[in-house]
């Protein structure tokens, strides 16, 4: 049987690039450039929670470094490099190649080499844990309290999708192939919009990346920022395979489904044409949804300018009882 040792050189030691010293020490070493501050987030994901046990483990793999590298581009950080923390129940020789070779197809697109880590054998499910490492120019980073009363509020890429894919395989709709078809790669296969955060700076006044919902993220920009927010449901950029949906559950995918993993972000007025074309540099699509206020709270108003009376929660860890 092959060792812990064995196990990572086959699967996660690559080379390191110039100036970085990888996996095989007993720390990873990295520069930052003169006059730039270091990013760095950490995400755990725990089997059942997190993402099913059937997953594709190609897809989980791309998945597990997406969401770190989606705070990234939330900063307006340049991705540096990574560790990898791995909780295995099993050993299955077959399925860790197809994780790695998802984890580091993503991490070859964005600069972003594993260059540490750890395994160990998990007496139940299966646990990983990432932690990413950027670079941004010091007092340039899209921070969440940022915000000031005036600006537009916009998001990246389409809302819903992964919502709908999830509460699919959950079990919580009733079986739609073709629906799943259509929203799972959302769940999924994320797409982190590295590109666009780093355009973005010098642009957006503060940003966040769409992890636990559309509303529930934005709160989190209104609150560090102390303004508040109207929106408009009409401009929401919904994934077009929702169309078949109820209102309600349209409605709750949209404003209060997580695993998007796109950027909300707020700017100035007078930098509109400058958003759009950080967003055509960057290969992304952007939407105007809405804008910040002096009074505290958060308002979406639907297609007649009446605020709706219900707004969906986003996701939690430690839920109450209801």
């Amino acid at each position: 049987m092959a060792s812990e040792f064995d196990l990572i050189a086959r699967y996660f030691t690559r080379a390191a690039p110039a100036g970085l010293l990888g996996v095989g020490d007993d720390c990873a070493l990295f520069p930052v450039p003169p006059g730039e501050q270091v990013a760095t987030s950490t995400d755990l994901l725990l089997e059942g929670r997190h993402f099913f046990p059937d997953v594709d483990p190609r897809a989980l793999g791309h998945k597990a470094l997406a969401v770190n590298l989606s705070d990234l581009a939330a900063m307006g950080a340049r991705p540096i490099g990574c560790v990898l923390g791995l909780a295995l129940p099993r050993l299955d020789e077959a399925w860790l190649a197809a994780f790695a070779q998802g984890f580091h197809d993503l991490a070859g697109l964005h600069g972003c080499p594993l260059i540490g880590g750890d395994t160990t054998r998990s007496a139940h499910d299966l646990a990983i844990s990432v932690t990413v490492f950027g670079a941004v120019p010091a007092g340039q980073a899209l921070r969440r309290d940022g915000a000031q009363a005036g600006d537009d509020i916009w998001v990246s890429g389409e809302l819903g999708a992964a919502d709908v894919a999830y509460r699919l395989l959950d079990g919580q709709y009733p079986a739609d192939a073709s629906l799943l078809a259509a929203t799972r790669a959302a769940l999924e296969w994320p797409q982190p919009q590295v590109a666009l955060g780093l355009a973005l700076r010098g642009i957006a006044h503060a940003a966040i990346d769409l992890s636990d919902g559309l509303l529930q993220d934005l709160g989190h920009i209104l609150t560090a920022s102390r303004v508040g927010a109207s929106l408009e449901e009409a401009r929401m950029p919904a994934a077009a395979a929702l169309a078949s949906l109820d209102e309600d559950k349209r409605r709750r995918a949209v404003l209060g489904g997580g695993d998007v993993y796109q950027l909300c972000f707020t700017a100035p007025t007078s930098k509109r044409d400058a958003v759009q074309a950080a967003a055509s540099t960057a290969g992304a699509r952007v939407t105007r949804i809405g804008q910040t206020l002096t009074q505290p709270g958060l308002a979406v108003r639907d297609a007649n300018g009446q605020p709706l009376a219900a707004l969906p929660a986003g996701f939690d860890h430690f839920p109450g009882p209801t």
